[in-house]
């Protein structure tokens, strides 16, 4: 039995900016996102992990860090194939002015058919990503490893565990700097546990 704690990156600023981050470079924690990314890592301090994985870009590779500290013997590995949705030309943009636009409501509604102008489709992200979980439970039987990737991609994984389809993959909430445990072996997969948020109680009396 594989265990996978899929941990979404903490807050950051740039979402107040009403605008599409995607991979946008140079989006970082903010000091809520810093002390909820350490808050994270004490979590998962006494937790045997034997492999930790980011998405490349700079807010899951901060949090990433944040759980790096208390485990220094493990390295931040990369990997592109748990990253964020590539939004193509939508990336940077307002959402105020994208949700005047016919593929908002697909994307919203039918997530299944949608299609970012030169981007990713939907599925295709749920498929990578779920590739790549697969391929790494084969690589490391009976260990656990961390996954801090997006909130969407999160949630596109544990919809295909949950056996649901895509196109309802949005009634799942996954917060920042959260927690969600799915257990994998040869058979049934197990989903333990969705959104924990519990280790932030204290960052957010202290917000």
């Amino acid at each position: 039995m594989t265990t996978f704690l899929l941990v979404r990156h903490a807050v950051n600023d740039f979402v107040k900016t009403g605008k599409l981050a995607g991979w946008t470079p140079g989006v970082h924690l903010n000091d809520e996102g810093k002390a909820q990314a350490e808050a994270l890592g004490l979590r998962l301090k006494e937790v045997p992990i034997d492999h930790l994985y980011a998405s490349p870009l700079e807010r899951t590779m901060e949090t990433a860090a944040a759980i790096q500290q208390h485990h220094p013997h493990l390295m931040i590995q990369t990997n592109t194939a748990l990253g964020e949705v590539r939004y193509g030309d939508w990336e940077g943009m307002s959402i105020a002015s994208l949700r005047g636009r016919k593929m908002w409501a697909v994307v919203q509604e039918y997530p299944s058919r949608a299609e970012f102008p030169n981007g990713e489709t939907m599925r295709g992200v749920q498929v990578r990503a779920v590739d790549e979980i697969e391929r790494l439970r084969v690589q490391h039987p009976a260990q656990i490893v961390v996954v801090v990737s997006h909130a969407d991609v999160i949630k596109m994984v544990l919809a295909h565990y949950l056996g649901m389809h895509l196109d309802n993959f949005q009634r799942i909430h996954v917060s920042p700097a959260s927690i969600s445990t799915i257990d994998l072996a040869h058979g049934r997969p197990y989903v333990q546990q969705m959104n924990d948020v519990t280790h932030l109680m204290q960052v957010k009396r202290d917000a």
